[in-house]
Parts: structure tokens; C-alpha cells; sequence
């Protein structure tokens, strides 16, 4: 995002593993994720009483929407991704080790499976906040 503070900076974007079990589109897929979870964050922003940023971020979100044509009033996530084929064992060995030390390399954790948001400490065999199938 434009205009984020540098303390903020950290925890700015997302990393995610995903395959449908009714053959969707990928894109199909992610469009539905981004607008459940842009409608969701909006809400618990708005609600949160500890939510000290609350005003500066529904007015970053109220700002990026209002520049884009298929966004009617917030707009969380870009429009743009990147998304990989994970098409052998070696590729998906290799994301998923980039994805569980994303957050020891931003210095947010010494350990993969101290991210809370991270399904690193599933595969560390505890249990983390999202149910999920181990590749």
C-alpha cells in the first residue's frame, strides 16, 4: 500500500497455497478470497474499540477504491497478483520453505513457527490458527 508507515510495513501482503477440489479457476478462486476477506477486515476494523489506526486506514481504503472502476467503496487488496504454478515436488518444497520463512526474514519471528498467521508450526507438528492439509 501507498502511504503505509515503515512500522507497518511488515505485515503489508500475503502468501498462500491453494488448490480447489471442484477444478476452478485459480483466479475464480482468489477473486472470492479477496472479496470475503477485504468485507470481513472492514468490518472488524470498524467495530474494533483498540483499533488505533482505524480512521487512517478505512481513509487509505476509502482512497485506493475510489481510483479503481470495479471497487464500490474500500478497496484492501491490489488488483495485481503473482501466481506460480507449483507443477513439481521441488517447486512446492521451495514456496512453501519461502512462505514459512517470509517472517523470519522480515525479522517479525527468529522461528518460521512463531508467526501466528504461518502454517509453519503445522508442519511442525502443532497445531496452527486455520485447519489445513499438509503437502
Amino acid at each position: 500500500m501507498h502511504g503505509v508507515p515503515d512500522s507497518y510495513r511488515e505485515s503489508n501482503h500475503v502468501h498462500l497455497i491453494f488448490s480447489s477440489i471442484k477444478e476452478e479457476k485459480p483466479e475464480l478462486i482468489l477473486g472470492s478470497f479477496k472479496r470475503f476477506t477485504s468485507k470481513a477486515i472492514v468490518a472488524a476494523i470498524k467495530v474494533n474499540p483498540q483499533e488505533s489506526r482505524k480512521e487512517w486506514l478505512l481513509k487509505q481504503f476509502e482512497e485506493a477504491g475510489s481510483k479503481s472502476s470495479n471497487v464500490k467503496q474500500y478497496q484492501l487488496w491490489r488488483h495485481d497478483n503473482k501466481p506460480i504454478e507449483l507443477w513439481s515436488n521441488k517447486v512446492i518444497d521451495e514456496k512453501l520453505n519461502y512462505i514459512h520463512n517470509n517472517p523470519v526474514e522480515e525479522g517479525l519471528v527468529f522461528k518460521a513457527e512463531q508467526y501466528v498467521y504461518s502454517s509453519a508450526i503445522d508442519y511442525a507438528g502443532e497445531k496452527g490458527l486455520l485447519d489445513i492439509v499438509l503437502i
